[in-house]
């Protein structure tokens, strides 16, 4: 009898991820805000270098990513030596689990924190563990009382997906520095260009051994397709990752317009100011429905209803009128849908039909 092979007991108690709705094959006019894309797109540099980026598609790519690190340690002031880039930043922390942490292990994510920090915890071996937050936003007091010596990463989203909540660089320095030693803490910094000053952690990584911090090309720059991220971290960090990375993770074409995105410094004003504005006047709007969120600092709000039903009724009437949010039931908040922040015409239209919903559910 051929004995049957089995994954590891880590990959069977992975739930896999499901990611925001997308319109159906055929449909027209559907308005996505499911998934916290950038709807100004990518920059008008990024799709010329994607144009020009195919002359060499036979050649294999530069392993090193050299032009692309230098170009991300100018725009931000940090060594490009010590830059990690790869197939978006969930590459990045796969590889930072991978690395880090394995059987035996404890891997601490946030009650609710982004749903791809337990898949990786559990695809390394090691044994997620969930600590509450304080009214949707990370506690540190909590993190701190709950990680021991078993305890090897600490995954903080600041800003926090799917609640737009943050803490400030005072709160992440104490959480740093209270860590028992051998834990390292990954600020994942998908959203962090869409914090006004915010600078994702790179000075707190500047001055510990024991942080790490990732960034994204999928939301303000526009490149959620291509799949190109960074990280930033002490140099033994980075040189563990490097020993397991793939050699050619990334394309040249990949690494040569997200140069030029990440280059191209308007384009990423202009899309934080568009978003900072009507942001502040979707949740302002969706307030006045009765409809509170917490003050976000992405490029989404998060809007919590009375109940339930309420939220899913509410997706459910928006699906009908060709609008795709995100229900977050699987976040743990099942009252509660999260709403991207889209272009001018696509958050005044979401808003009316809440309202819509809003009277109906009253009448």
């Amino acid at each position: 009898m051929v004995q049957q092979v089995t994954p590891k007991p880590g990959v069977q108690r992975i739930a896999p991820y499901v990611g925001g709705a997308a319109p159906e094959k055929g449909q027209e006019g559907v308005v996505k805000l499911s998934s916290n894309e950038n709807p100004f797109g990518p920059s008008e540099a990024a799709k010329t270098a994607y144009r020009h980026a195919g002359r060499d598609l036979h050649r294999y790519p530069d392993t090193s990513h050299r032009a692309l690190r230098e170009a991300i340690a100018e725009v931000h002031g940090i060594d490009a030596g010590r830059i990690v880039c790869g197939a978006g930043s969930g590459e990045m922390l796969a590889l930072v689990c991978q690395a880090f942490a394995g059987q035996g292990d404890e891997v601490l994510l946030t009650e609710h924190g982004f749903a791809m920090y337990p898949i990786y915890a559990n695809a390394a071996g090691a044994k997620p563990i969930v600590v509450p937050e304080r009214e949707r936003t990370v506690d540190v007091d909590a993190i701190l009382a709950r990680a021991g010596k078993r305890t090897k990463l600490v995954f903080v989203a600041n800003p926090a997906n799917p609640t737009g909540t943050m803490i400030g660089g005072n709160e992440i320095g104490r959480l740093a520095a209270g860590l028992p030693k051998g834990c390292l803490l990954v600020l994942d910094g998908a959203y962090a260009e869409y914090a006004e000053g915010y600078d994702g952690g790179a000075a707190l990584v500047e001055r510990s051994e024991n942080v790490v911090m990732t960034r994204t090309f999928s939301k303000i720059h526009g490149l959620g397709g291509l799949r190109v991220g960074w990280m930033y971290g002490p140099a033994r960090v980075v040189d563990a990752v490097n020993r397991i990375r793939g050699p050619f993770n990334l394309s040249d074409v990949q690494q040569a317009v997200a140069e030029a995105a990440i280059r191209d410094a308007a384009h990423a004003v202009r899309s934080r100011e568009e978003n900072a504005r009507l942001r502040a006047w979707m949740a302002e709007a969706l307030a006045e429905l009765g409809l509170p969120s917490d003050t976000s600092t992405a490029n989404f709000v998060l809007v919590r209803f009375p109940s339930e039903g309420a939220a899913r009724a509410c997706l459910a009437f928006l699906k009908e009128e060709g609008i795709l949010v995100r229900h977050v039931a699987n976040y743990g908040l099942p009252h509660a849908l999260r709403i991207t922040v889209g272009d001018e015409a696509s958050c005044r239209r979401v808003v009316h039909e809440i309202g819509r919903f809003q009277e109906a559910q009253a009448a």
